[in-house]
């Protein structure tokens, strides 16, 4: 058995969160969530840049019913490379409920793709922030699109906004749906028309093919949670980025949980007031039903849909 030591500071996944106020649309899917290890059994790869703590998928599975969702979309952690044993492994035991994206090498034979495919994998995720992994090559990536693009699946991109200018033509070049994690990553202390950001809406306006998951305001906000006054909402200088977003493109927009929410330095979040972020993004039932139920079932589930 090898033996893990967290990160120094490394802050562990709320243990206790609360029961949402927000009562989720019937069929909800939580798009955005991941499995560590746990390392006795999946170790964590050795070119990791942090070294997490556990996180199994019967936790994932238990929160996922504690706050009301019916499905999850697991997103291969960075900690894990390309070694989608765990994934696999969770996608497995969900019974149908989850589907996954995972983190592939160019090595990685049509075999291996078909077995990914089997378990409920559906994407491949490409990750540009450099703290987190080490560059990877744009051919080698855009080779491994096109071969996922053959058995339709998409591409996750996760990146800062600072460098969407330097990445724009790779993104768009993409033969696939491509799915942005977390808006970009936008600097919410400018103003939500900021050129950056308006940067960002243009590339999902002019490129109908781009997606994007309207989460993690904790790894975004500046204010930071607020109290549950039933007014003031949490994470509340994320609010016009992530509202704006949804009501641009209601059709191209998903939301999730990060659970267990990887590399945080301030604070952990208590899931539960995380889903009473919603309604103040996505204040219509429309909108709701549209961001967590209709747009990842039509991606992840379509024959099911």
């Amino acid at each position: 058995m090898t033996a893990f030591t967290k990160s120094p500071g490394w802050l562990d996944w709320h243990a206790h969160p609360a029961k949402p106020t927000f009562k989720l649309p019937p069929g909800s899917v939580d798009a955005h969530c991941h499995v560590f290890g746990p390392g006795a059994q999946f170790p964590y790869a050795p070119e990791r840049k942090y070294t997490p703590c556990d996180a199994s998928k019967e936790q994932l599975f238990a929160l996922r019913d504690h706050l009301g969702f019916d499905r999850n979309v697991i997103v291969q952690a960075t900690c894990h490379g390309a070694d989608n044993r765990a994934l696999v492994d969770a996608l497995h035991a969900s019974a149908g409920r989850a589907r996954g994206v995972a983190t592939v090498k160019r090595s990685v034979s049509d075999e291996e793709l078909q077995q990914l495919h089997a378990a409920g994998v559906r994407a491949v995720r490409f990750n540009f922030v450099k703290r987190l992994v080490d560059f990877t090559p744009k051919d080698e990536l855009m080779e491994i699109a096109a071969r996922v693009h053959q058995r339709g699946w998409h591409v996750v991109i996760y990146f800062e906004a600072v460098d969407l200018p330097e990445l724009w033509d790779f993104f768009t070049s993409l033969p696939t749906a491509v799915v942005v994690d977390h808006m970009g990553r936008p600097d919410v202390s400018k103003p939500v028309d900021d050129p950056q950001f308006e940067l960002f809406l243009r590339f999902m306006r002019e490129h109908a093919n781009v997606w994007t998951k309207v989460s993690c305001p904790e790894r975004l906000s500046i204010t930071g949670p607020s109290a549950r006054d039933g007014e003031q909402a949490p994470y509340r200088d994320v609010v016009p980025f992530a509202r704006r977003v949804v009501e641009s493109f209601p059709d191209r927009v998903l939301w999730g949980t990060d659970w267990p929410h990887p590399n945080l330095k301030d604070h952990m979040p208590d899931d539960g007031l995380l889903v009473d972020f919603i309604p103040h993004i996505a204040p219509t039932a429309e909108l709701q039903r549209k961001l967590l139920v209709d747009n990842p079932m039509r991606l992840y589930w379509p024959r099911e849909n």
